[in-house]
């Protein structure tokens, strides 16, 4: 088997850039969307919103990996790294390393990437880790760093990276090409392309032990962040590890098929797909937070403690919406209300338009009178366009 790393012409990847024209496109008119109903947020919904994005993508980029954590927990870490006012729980390791990394990324889009950066993040994601020889540097071991599958008596290797007396070298190359071809550069690239492309290469040299995958993902959204960001106050998130968790099995199929060769056009389809995916996400909470704003300002003062209660929680569940809507068990859930008070209260937000109902009876459900903008699965197909033209060479 023979790896991109292997091959003679490594790294210089080459691509059809014409393919890609229509997805670069898709994506500046989608930033633009993002950034432009981002302006009719208030600060208090601006924070929300960016606290918001950086918690599920932690969540996910870390569910990518296998790691199950507590969203409240990482939400009140990240809330107390930010200075922002939330509950001082108790936040376990793995929680509180991921919410500081995604504050750091956050923090520092704009800023150029080094090997202290993506050594800190290390530190941050290995966070209570006691079973690594190596965190905060560069993986030294002897032996092959493999990602492998299947029974121990026969494995499937997916990859292997190069070896680790390589590393240092492959990720000065590696960074020196990340900062040429940012925006101010001397060799720019398309914000899709670049982001595909650095995840790619840095996946590729896999330099750490563990926690490559969550680095990558961090790398590829200060990318896309340089990449439509530049000379604006207030950087842009585009949440990506949310889309890629929902399609785990194409992406690890995508990553290891690209793996193999040098020509990278159809990983960066792939990629810029569930890019422009994720990005309709993150404008339709942009949506769902100004609706929320609207909704509470037009019946502020006009809740008991209950009905606000209720209704807080279920806007907590974000865009997916509470589960199958809100019952009046789950109402008496949340609020301790005796099944009369629930069935007044109840109807008072259905009379106020906070909740509509649907169904009968057992069947009842209250849903909020906001609407839940659904986000399609962006396919390739849908990005083609344009004759073939290569583009690449970049050592």
């Amino acid at each position: 088997m023979t790896w991109n790393w292997q091959r003679p012409d490594w790294p210089d990847f080459t691509w059809d850039q014409d393919r890609l024209t229509r997805a670069e496109t898709l994506f500046a008119q989608g930033a633009g969307m993002v950034i432009g109903a981002s302006r009719h947020l208030d600060d208090p919904s601006r924070e929300t919103l960016v606290v918001d994005l950086m918690s599920v993508d932690a969540v996910a980029t870390s569910a990518i990996e296998g790691e199950v954590l507590d969203r409240d927990s990482v939400q009140s870490s990240i809330r107390r790294q930010l200075g922002l006012a939330g509950d001082r729980r108790s936040v376990g390791a793995a929680e509180a390393g991921i919410a500081e990394m995604m504050v750091s990324l956050y923090r520092s889009l704009a800023e150029p990437l080094d090997h202290d950066r993506l050594h800190a993040w290390h530190r941050m994601v290995m966070n209570g880790r006691r079973d690594l020889e190596a965190i905060g540097r560069y993986r030294t071991h002897r032996e092959p760093m493999q990602i492998v599958s299947g029974a121990v008596y026969a494995p499937r290797v997916h990859f292997e990276a190069p070896p680790s007396a390589q590393v240092p070298a492959e990720m000065e190359h590696f960074l020196a090409w990340f900062e040429d071809t940012a925006p101010t550069g001397a060799r720019p690239l398309p914000a899709l392309t670049r982001a595909g492309l650095a995840h790619l290469w840095f996946e590729s040299i896999h330099p750490f032990e563990d926690g490559n995958g969550r680095i990558g993902r961090a790398i590829a959204e200060k990318a896309l962040a340089q990449g439509i960001t530049q000379g604006l106050a207030d950087p842009v998130l585009t949440a990506v590890a949310g889309t890629l968790l929902k399609h785990r099995k194409p992406y690890y199929g995508a990553l290891e098929a690209a793996s193999r060769a040098l020509d990278v056009t159809d990983w960066l389809l792939w990629f810029a797909a569930k890019v422009i995916e994720a990005q309709r996400r993150s404008l339709a909470q942009v949506e769902f937070i100004i609706g929320k704003a609207r909704l509470l300002g037009r019946v502020r003062g006009k809740l008991n403690t209950r009905q606000e209660k209720a209704v807080l929680r279920m806007f907590a569940a974000g865009t997916d919406g509470f589960t199958g809507g809100l019952s009046a068990g789950n109402y008496r859930g949340i609020t301790g209300a005796t099944p009369a008070t629930a069935t007044r209260d109840l109807a008072d937000l259905v009379a106020l338009d906070v909740l509509y109902r649907t169904g009968e009876r057992k069947a009842t459900r209250y849903h909020l009178c906001v609407p839940l903008k659904p986000v399609a699965t962006i396919e390739v197909d849908d990005l083609c366009g344009g004759s073939p033209r290569r583009n690449g060479g970049h050592r």
